[in-house]
């Protein structure tokens, strides 16, 4: 581990405090709006010499400036035009694309004076965003600053919260509170937890600045999505019909979406969901996706459970599932008809209660042209195992993408990022036949907040091109390392990517049967905004493509034109058993997230559940960035 700090120090050295802002495109009815607190309690000191209207000044300032160019954002004040009212509320700055000298004139001409009506606020900055298109998603966000609970009592703070949440799925109510102490808190506590939104505590000016930065990026650099609007049904009588494509749908708690496909009786159907529930949501680590492909009246051809593993919050979760005919075609799923996709959320008690836009994929690969023999299954790791040689260059700068449809494309190599507590990053890698991905994550020494000992996680997920994630639960790779502010690492990879490889029965093997671009997904933990003093948190990223690209799937291929000898980045991946060879363990079908694993007393334990092993042909893939 000393070697790894001395490897990831010098990088998170270079990063600044707050990445330089990207211009990206907001995805439609998405936006931001700062509810701040400007009533007479605001006038008192902040503890260092000042007072906390002008430390709340001071770090809107600093969130707009980290904002996206661009971005929809305004700001909404109350307690600022009069010495008592509960009706005093003002939009100081409409939701539009960013004006940072606008806002930053806006929030300098607030002067601290009355009441706190929390609740007419929130109702008030709700209508203030704008709505996403008919059947479109969008990331609406209310960021309320205070400093104390609301004292008009009505509407109540946490009932508005609630019902906001509820009527807007794509709405959800931050809370940054600043020195807030006893009821105060709890209350503000109380309405991020009943708008589907998270608690930072604020006890200085820095960390006021810090955490409003932290929260306001969380919302600007949201999931990205992209498709077609479409309304599963609660069973197969009148389930859409789909063809190949990608789909926006939602789906609420213990509820299942069923869609309609028609399949011939050779080709392999490839389907996926992702839900994206807000940042850092209340999960517990037995809430699932599941993925089923259905067929007749009771056959499931294949099913797939990807669950969050953890019960710090929530991230993007993916299920992936594929009906792969059998070798022999007598198989009960073979015949050419009417399939289901199903999807099924499950959410234990006291987790999020809100619908969540899921975005689906679905692809169908035709079989192989007649002669054609592919070449020979790869189920073995080989040279990227566990102690696969990876570049060691100076690190490039690169960002991440916010979900499958923006991941940033990276090639073998070494890179740095910067994360924030609760982000998903999503980044792409060229995968060709006959090759394997094999990468690490380490997460940077950090400085850590004053009396911060609590333990967060990083961790990380690999998709394959049709999204089926293969990367947990091998025996090989833990997807999960605990965070505390030290530097941390994981490992991550895949098996050689092999056409035959669908016939295989290991859950992570079988997905891994087709070329292309291959995600990667990189997550921190909610609570690591206790520990870091840095709004976001060093990334550094080895990447490596091992084995020569040949130029098909079939057997005997030769190497793709534009290979230079040698191949990938790496050692020649020959799929022979070697440090990464299967332990022999059988591994669970049922598959967890980004996450990983639970976190079990800051220990990082694998949590890992035995089922039966799955039939050749019948096997979907597994989890999610969660």
């Amino acid at each position: 581990m000393a070697a790894l700090a001395a490897a990831v120090l010098p990088v998170a050295a270079a990063l600044p405090a707050v990445a330089a802002p990207r211009a990206a495109p907001a995805t439609g009815g998405s936006g931001l709006v700062t509810v701040l607190d400007s009533s007479a309690s605001m006038a008192g000191s902040d503890g260092s010499g000042g007072t906390r209207i002008a430390a709340a000044r001071r770090a809107v300032g600093s969130l707009v400036d980290a904002l996206p160019e661009g971005y929809p954002t305004g700001l909404r004040v109350y307690g600022a035009d009069k010495p008592k009212g509960c009706d005093d509320t003002r939009l100081a700055r409409p939701v539009a694309p960013l004006d940072r000298d606008g806002l930053k004139r806006a929030v300098a001409g607030v002067r601290p004076k009355g009441d706190t009506p929390i609740g007419l606020s929130l109702t008030k900055a709700a209508q203030d965003l704008p709505k996403p298109a008919a059947g479109g998603a969008g990331k609406r966000t209310i960021v309320l600053v205070s400093d104390g609970e609301d004292t008009c009592r009505t509407p109540q703070s946490c009932q508005v919260a609630s019902q906001l949440a509820a009527s807007d799925t794509d709405l959800h109510i931050d809370v940054v509170g600043f020195q807030a102490a006893g009821s105060a808190r709890s209350q503000l506590e109380c309405v991020a937890k009943s708008g589907n939104g998270q608690y930072y505590d604020a006890p200085d000016a820095g960390s006021l600045a810090r955490q409003l930065q932290r929260a306001g990026q969380l919302s600007a650099n949201g999931y990205r999505f992209r498709g077609t609007p479409v309304h599963g049904t609660d069973g197969r009588q009148g389930a859409p019909v789909v063809t190949p494509g990608q789909y926006l749908d939602s789906i609420g708690p213990n509820e299942k979406r069923y869609y309609a496909v028609d399949l011939d009786a050779e080709s392999v159907g490839d389907f996926s969901a992702t839900v994206v529930p807000p940042s850092g949501t209340p999960v517990d680590y037995r809430d699932t996706l599941r993925t089923q492909i259905a067929y007749g009246t009771d056959s499931s051809c294949a099913s797939s459970t990807a669950l969050f593993g953890q019960r710090e919050g929530a991230t993007p979760l993916t299920s992936g599932v594929s009906r792969i005919p059998t070798r022999n075609g007598t198989g009960t799923c073979d015949k050419a008809g009417r399939y289901w996709l199903v999807v099924e959320r499950h959410a234990d008690t006291g987790s999020d209660a809100a619908r969540w836009p899921v975005e689906l994929t679905f692809h169908v690969e035709h079989p192989l042209a007649k002669g054609v023999t592919p070449a020979q299954p790869s189920p073995q790791y080989g040279a990227g195992g566990k102690d696969a040689t990876l570049p060691s260059t100076p690190p490039k700068a690169v960002t991440g993408g916010t979900g499958f449809n923006d991941a940033s494309p990276l090639g073998p190599g070494v890179w740095r990022d910067q994360i924030l507590p609760a982000q998903t990053l999503w980044y792409k890698v060229p995968v060709g036949w006959g090759q394997q991905l094999r990468y690490d994550v380490e997460f940077a020494d950090e400085p850590r907040a004053h009396g911060a000992s609590p333990v967060s996680f990083g961790s990380t997920q690999v998709y394959t091109p049709y999204r089926a994630p293969v990367g947990s639960g091998t025996g090989v790779f833990n997807p999960q390392v605990p965070y505390t502010g030290r530097s941390a690492k994981l490992s991550m990879g895949t098996v050689p990517v092999s056409w035959a490889n669908r016939y295989e029965t290991h859950p992570n093997v079988i997905p891994v049967h087709v070329n292309g671009d291959f995600y990667l997904a990189v997550s921190l933990g909610a609570r690591a905004a206790q520990i870091a003093q840095s709004p976001r948190i060093g990334v550094v990223l080895r990447v490596a493509v091992l084995g020569r690209a040949k130029a098909g799937p079939e057997a005997g291929a030769a190497v793709a034109k534009g290979q230079a000898p040698g191949g990938g980045s790496g050692p020649d991946a020959t799929g022979a058993a070697g440090s990464g060879h299967w332990s022999g363990l059988r591994v669970t079908g049922v598959s967890v997230g980004v996450v990983g694993v639970l976190l079990l007393a800051g220990l990082g334990m694998a949590y890992v559940l035995p089922r039966r092993r799955p039939r050749p042909g019948r096997a979907g893939g597994g989890s999610g960035a969660g």
